[in-house]
């Protein structure tokens, strides 16, 4: 579904992300793991058009999407949340969502239809999904940072996205919360037919929950590989994960 080949960015002298590499196939969970300033977040905002490769390509559904803006990206179905929570905090949790909705069914722009009564089925069924159908009239700004980053998901969820891009979503959380959110987003990946790329710090986490792994350092790709390769490999041992 995603392809990343010899991808670069620089700026200035610094090379963010080298020559770096990654396969997602459909339908699977991958993680992106690596020392603070790796260069994941710098990857991801590049799969999502936040930056312009200086150099490689990207492909989704076999198709080139190297360079092209955010909103052209999320419109051919990937969908991103970020490592700060990125929600309207001062409207409901139903609104949030709402506004995700009636954006993909380009019905945002009606200035003279009340928006309340629109994409209420919808709005719900997401809500639901992620557990927060109790929540849909709370002040998005009011809810825990747990709930919050949940919300953001949820977000994206509006866009119908295949491809949903997470980077840290359990950042801040307990243990017992990143459990229940990481289940959370299985869940999400088997009843809504979604590929998932995710970053994480916790590496209990990313042995758990993915099923391909792909390591960072210095930018560059160390290695792409099923958990147990990834955690005998000799190079990611004495670069990330120590003895």
């Amino acid at each position: 579904m995603l392809q990343v080949e010899a991808v670069d960015k620089s700026f200035g002298d610094f090379m963010a992300v080298n020559r770096a590499n990654l396969t997602v196939g459909k339908g699977e969970l991958v993680a992106v793991i690596g020392p603070n300033g790796a260069g994941k977040t710098t990857l991801f905002n590049l799969i999502t058009g936040q930056l312009k490769p200086d150099r490689g390509r990207i492909t989704f559904k076999e198709e080139d999407i190297s360079g092209l803006p955010p909103y052209h990206i999320c419109k051919k179905g990937v969908a991103r949340s970020f490592q700060i929570v990125n929600i309207f905090p001062r409207l409901t949790v139903f609104e949030n969502v709402q506004v995700a909705v009636l954006s993909q069914q380009k019905r945002s722009s009606n200035l003279f239809r009340p928006a309340q009564n629109l994409a209420v089925e919808e709005t719900n069924s997401i809500l639901e999904d992620v557990a927060l159908s109790d929540k849909i009239m709370d002040i998005a700004g009011s809810l825990s940072h747990g709930d919050q980053k949940i919300l953001e998901i949820a977000i994206a969820l509006g866009n119908e996205p295949e491809l949903l891009v997470l980077d840290e979503p359990t950042a801040g959380m307990s243990p017992e919360e990143t459990f229940a959110t990481m289940g959370l987003i299985k869940k999400l990946a088997s009843t809504r037919g979604l590929t998932i790329l995710f970053c994480e710090h916790d590496m209990e986490v990313v042995f758990s929950f993915a099923q391909s792994i792909m390591v960072m350092h210095q930018g560059r790709t160390l290695i792409q590989g099923k958990p147990e390769e990834v955690r005998r490999n000799k190079e990611v041992q004495e670069a990330y994960l120590g003895d």
